[in-house]
């Protein structure tokens, strides 16, 4: 389970860091918001929930559904501004 974990996040990561360099390269603001909405969506599947391990159950899963949706909502905003 640990390697699939490691696995999500370093393509996660991986992900990020080609959309980070295309805004380098273009100057094309939705690809920030794009980087920003997939790391917060690899953050929150995997990191978060790894490192809340003093909080309550239903509190970790809250907070990473929340880091979640705020990712796609950076998502979908850089797909509506595309």
């Amino acid at each position: 389970m640990n390697l699939i974990i490691l696995i999500h996040v370093i393509l996660g990561f991986i992900l990020v860091y080609f959309a980070i360099r295309a805004y380098k390269r273009s100057r094309y603001v939705p690809m920030i918001y794009l980087a920003a909405g997939f790391l917060l969506i690899t953050i929150g599947d995997t990191i978060i929930g790894d490192s809340l391990v003093f909080a309550d159950e239903k509190s970790k899963e809250m907070i990473e559904e929340i880091v979640e949706i705020f990712g796609f909502v950076l998502v979908i905003i850089a797909v509506l501004k595309s």
